[in-house]
């Protein structure tokens, strides 16, 4: 199977055909759209030694994420190596620490690799860090968060409103007692909290130091000590916030080991909606994001920025959905009213 071959089942020139995998603007979505799945659907792969020669391009992205790849990463990542085949890129990983010589090491590494362009999936804390590859010309895409005077395109959402939508379910729930498992790391862990905190305060609750239990990581293992903290409190909590689901899902498992049951006890709510969530026992209410249109988005902008076109690209900020299911109900005060 050859490009020409690509062109006669859909019924377009070699050229366009050509435009579409480079990236190329120029083509109209719809288009774009039934010649990529042609690529996909025929296993056709560019002769990327050739294009490498006559474009000077490696045809390689290099994906920035964490050492500890949690399941919501995986999905995005899924994503977004899938797009960028049909572009005909590969992807190279580059695991990271959130501490100063593994961040040094990582940028030292992706200015050093032939890469065409990098897509951050991981929020890195060093500010010299993005400094550094803004310098270097290569083109960057930050995806999942926005890393203000950058420079480089974002792809991510509301944080804050989603948030607020969370808590705000829980609340129109009846439940007034709502702590919250947040993260200090990154700016989303910030954002959320703070989504947390609005919602409260819309409703006239109070944010109750004594509610917050901060993670020093977002996984299910420390989504469980940190539910146990917040029981040794005995502050009275009917409902529960875990900025992400596999910390909720840590919370859960910690809530049953004391006897407690969900939603009849205490309702949770997560955030991301990793694939798992649905399947539990309950099911997890939580907030959708879209992985699998952030990560087209993210591989999208980079074969634009790499093509020479996505000069002054604005942040795309994409919706997230409300996904009430099983591990949230009303509080015992609200059910006895209705």
């Amino acid at each position: 199977m050859n490009i020409k071959d690509i062109a006669r089942l859909a019924g377009v020139s070699p050229s366009t055909i050509s435009r579409v995998v480079n990236g190329k603007k120029y083509v109209k979505p719809e288009l774009r759209e039934r010649i990529l799945s042609l690529v996909k659907e025929t296993g056709y792969v560019p002769n990327t030694a050739a294009r490498s020669m006559v474009l000077m391009r490696t045809f390689t992205v290099g994906i920035v994420v964490p050492d500890a790849f949690n399941m919501f990463q995986r999905q995005l990542f899924s994503a977004i190596e899938h797009r960028l085949e049909g572009y005909g890129y590969r992807t190279r990983l580059f695991l990271v620490k959130s501490e100063p010589l593994s961040e040094g090491k990582c940028l030292a590494r992706l200015r050093a690799e032939m890469l065409d362009g990098v897509i951050m999936l991981h929020e890195v804390g060093d500010p010299a860090f993005y400094g550094s590859l803004a310098q270097s010309g290569m083109p960057v895409v930050t995806c999942t968060f926005e890393r203000e005077g950058s420079g480089f395109p974002s792809i991510h959402i509301d944080e804050e409103g989603a948030a607020r939508a969370a808590t705000g379910h829980l609340i129109s729930l009846g439940h007034k007692a709502i702590g919250i498992l947040a993260g200090a790391q990154f700016t989303f862990g910030r954002q959320r909290r703070a989504g947390w905190e609005a919602a409260l305060a819309a409703a006239g609750l109070g944010a109750d130091e004594e509610k917050v239990v901060v993670v020093d990581a977002y996984t299910a293992e420390a989504g469980r000590r940190a539910m146990a903290t917040l029981l040794g409190r005995g502050t009275g909590l009917t409902a529960l916030f875990a900025v992400t689901d596999e910390l909720a899902v840590g919370a859960i498992r910690a809530l049953y080991e004391v006897g407690k049951r969900v939603p009849q006890d205490l309702s949770v709510i997560g955030f991301d909606d990793i694939d798992i969530s649905a399947s539990l026992s309950p099911s997890l209410s939580t907030v959708r994001q879209p992985i699998a249109d952030m990560g087209s988005e993210a591989a999208e902008v980079i074969v634009r920025l790499i093509s020479g076109e996505g000069a002054g690209l604005s942040p795309v900020i994409l919706p997230y959905a409300l996904v009430p299911r099983e591990t949230t109900a009303p509080s015992k005060t609200q059910a006895l009213r209705s």
